[in-house]
């Protein structure tokens, strides 16, 4: 199969595009042949070494967690999943090396949910991470209830923008932090912006003077300390950027593969609750320039990158 790989820890000039070795299907997984699989911050600090610490690198590393596409071939002691069903897949191993930019992935069960049928290929790539990780900060984590205040961090990002919507779904009154150019952007999500930078904490006050219920921080550092003074009294917070987050009382979130929660997140999708904004496509030999521009940080919504087929249901 063509697929993209790096053999060392480096800048996007390591992937290469190229012929890999096919997937084997273990009893517990599918064949998925990948339609989309969308970038994701992770996915560069992976590839840059700084994940090296919590997860062992085995080269050649295929890169990429998210996907959609359609099985293949189940597994021995699959039952979940038949030949020519759509799905995403949110497919993290605890190693590096089996990822989702190339034409076939092996995914285990545990990390799939059917794809939601409004949505498409492209679109449906970019909801498991980012979909999985504001559905666990804001339910599991932070319990966001009707009636409360949300601030999300980078509310026009990948994971912000589907905070946003989810955190009103949720009946919560949700500021979201944005640069000015995405304000109506976030409006259109369902919250109420607040430009970033000097003087934030006053313009969130200004809005909300007894403090906000929730944060959901996916910056850290300095943004991080703010939120802690926008907390109002009994408030919660949660990161997914700064583990610094725990010496304030907060919560650390790192997302894990659910297919229950992912489930709920296609539901979502097919109800219109949920909407994922795709920036930019590119196709599967330019993987290098999606990891670039996703590596800048200014990015409205995903960045995804495409497998072109011309017969659908087979195998390699």
């Amino acid at each position: 199969m063509k697929g993209i790989h790096y053999s060392r820890y480096g800048g996007p000039e390591v992937l290469e595009y190229g012929e890999l070795r096919d997937p084997k299907v273990g009893p517990d997984a599918v064949l998925v042949k990948v339609r989309a699989a969308a970038v994701n911050p992770v996915d560069w600090k992976c590839r840059e070494g700084y994940l090296d610490g919590a997860l062992d690198a085995v080269f050649p590393v295929i890169p990429g967690w998210d996907v959609s596409g359609v099985v293949v071939q189940p597994g021995a002691a699959v039952t979940e999943f038949s030949v020519g069903d759509e799905v995403i897949g949110y497919v993290r191993e605890d190693f590096l090396s089996r990822g989702t930019f190339a034409e076939y992935v092996a995914a285990p069960v545990r990390t799939l949910a059917r794809k939601p049928r409004n949505l498409s290929f492209e679109e449906a790539a970019g909801l498991p991470l980012a979909g999985l990780t504001a559905y666990q900060v804001l339910v599991h984590a932070l319990e966001a209830k009707q009636g409360e205040t949300v601030l999300v961090h980078a509310a026009a990002g990948g994971v912000g923008s589907i905070a946003v919507q989810l955190a009103a779904h949720l009946g919560a009154r949700v500021i979201g932090t944005a640069s000015e150019h995405n304000h109506d952007f976030v409006r259109s999500l369902g919250g109420e912006p607040v430009a970033y930078g000097e003087g934030l904490a006053e313009r969130v006050r200004a809005l909300v003077p007894e403090g906000v219920d929730a944060v959901f921080d996916t910056i850290g550092g300095d943004t991080l300390k703010t939120s802690v003074n926008l907390l109002a009294p009994e408030g919660r917070l949660a990161s997914i950027a700064d583990p610094e987050v725990l010496s304030h009382g907060g919560r650390y979130c790192f997302v894990r593969p659910d297919a229950e929660d992912l489930e709920r997140l296609s539901a979502l999708a097919e109800q219109g609750v949920i909407s994922v904004h795709v920036s930019r496509t590119f196709p599967l030999e330019r993987a290098a320039d999606a990891h670039r521009l996703n590596q800048e940080g200014r990015t409205r919504g995903k960045i995804v990158v495409t497998v072109d087929w011309e017969d659908e249901h087979t195998a390699p």
